[in-house]
């Protein structure tokens, strides 16, 4: 039988034998006797398992860490974890699973925008809620999804400029795994590198997983480029970057400056081969703050592995079940909508510094940052802002703080350049 969401639950604690009022209302199946159930949604197998199964341990240790604390108001947070299995099919047949079986009322998962668009229908369709934790490249606006990743005004209005005025580089050759998220973060690349008065020579690309980068690097040299903008995904990383150093290209010379490549893309290839490139995210494990140094020693007592890195979409993987926790509390009611309300606006010092969510938008304002990678492995913070930026997803279409086009109301269509 589905529950009134105007009544109230009766809770018996027979532990005490005391029966009080509980002032919350639950998504049929959402909860048992002292827990709230949550979905969690990442590759746990596949080639995209070497970034996804950090942002799986980052959820599950903040759950942990929040039911240390005492739960949600007392209840614990009971985890039901699939694996999306690197494949978009497979994860809207979990998230639908999640979804309509084991009526969970939010899910924290994927990683690429492949994902999130395959389990998109199942959230809106259900009015379900659906938290993302991995920069994507905006041009969505969905009620049903709380996005806590960076979008392009705080990964590219910041490193484009910076590349053509700082590095001095103006002739950008643009390479990318062949999904979404790559072609569209070059669109808006594109509209940049052209304003602040450089060129792109070329936009190519290779599939989700390919791992000879043979041939596209002989292009890289050939093509005349004084610097490679990559948007390169997963375990190609790896396989691209050790490519570049066999063919003797140089970051010094011709340095790779990236969207995707993180601290455990590096730890997997070897430091060497991305010594001297660049890549701009709102968190770096290097940030050098009490909070950020106390959350890297946790993470890695958690996973029981001294030498494991944390990077941005781990990072907001972690956040944003605080995030959610704060918006249950407030909303009284463990509901997909009582907790979307709730969650705007909602305020969070993150290890990467303080977060928000826009009550308008559901993304995140995050500060932008740029760091170049060191011998061990680490970034090197050369440029960030001094405050977290307003999200805005549509920025290629002209967004503005002042003009925002993904609103409470929800996108307005009419305000969007061809």
């Amino acid at each position: 039988m589905a529950i009134d969401r105007r009544r109230f639950l009766r809770n018996g604690l027979l532990a005490t034998g005391t029966v009080i009022t509980s002032p919350w209302v639950f998504q049929t199946g959402a909860r048992a006797a002292g827990e709230v159930k949550v979905g969690v949604l990442f590759s746990l197998t596949g080639g995209l398992s070497i970034i996804e199964k950090s942002l799986h341990d980052a959820t599950l240790m903040a759950i942990s860490e929040i039911n240390a604390a005492g739960g949600v108001k007392g209840m614990k947070i009971t985890a039901i974890a699939e694996d999306g299995a690197s494949d978009p099919k497979t994860y809207n047949e979990k998230a639908s699973k999640l979804v309509i079986q084991d009526k969970v009322p939010t899910v924290f998962g994927s990683y690429t925008s492949a994902s999130r668009k395959a389990v998109l229908p199942v959230f809106e369709k259900r009015n379900n809620l659906y938290f993302y934790p991995t920069y994507y490249e905006g041009f969505e606006c969905s009620k049903n999804v709380v996005y806590t990743g960076a979008v392009p005004n705080q990964q590219l209005s910041n490193f484009i400029p910076w590349i053509i005025k700082t590095l001095g580089k103006k002739k950008f050759f643009i390479v990318g795994s062949n999904y979404i998220y790559p072609r569209e973060m070059a669109k808006v690349s594109k509209i940049l590198i052209e304003k602040n008065g450089g060129e792109w020579i070329a936009d190519e690309y290779l599939e989700l997983g390919h791992s000879e980068w043979g041939s596209m690097v002989n292009k890289i040299k050939s093509s005349g480029c004084d610097v490679v903008l990559s948007n390169v995904v997963g375990d190609s990383v790896v396989a691209f970057y050790r490519e570049y150093k066999n063919q003797g290209l140089t970051h010094d010379k011709l340095p790779i400056c990236a969207t995707v490549t993180s601290e455990i893309e590096i730890a997997a290839m070897g430091a060497e081969y991305a010594v001297g490139s660049y890549t701009s995210f709102p968190y770096f494990q290097a940030i050098d703050t009490d909070r950020n140094k106390a959350f890297v020693e946790r993470y890695r007592a958690f996973v029981k592995d001294p030498k494991a890195v944390t990077h941005h979409a781990l990072e907001s993987s972690y956040f944003q079940v605080f995030l959610w926790k704060q918006a249950a509390e407030k909303a009284a009611e463990i509901t997909p909508v009582g907790i979307r309300e709730a969650v705007k606006g909602q305020e969070f010092d993150a290890p990467n510094g303080h977060v928000k969510i826009d009550p308008d938008n559901l993304h995140t304002y995050l500060t932008p940052r740029i760091a170049q990678w060191l011998p061990d492995g680490q970034g090197k913070i050369i440029d960030a802002y001094k405050e977290p930026v307003v999200p805005l997803p549509y920025v290629a279409y002209g967004e503005t703080p002042t003009n925002l086009f993904c609103t409470g109301k929800g996108l307005e269509t009419a305000k969007l350049k061809t």
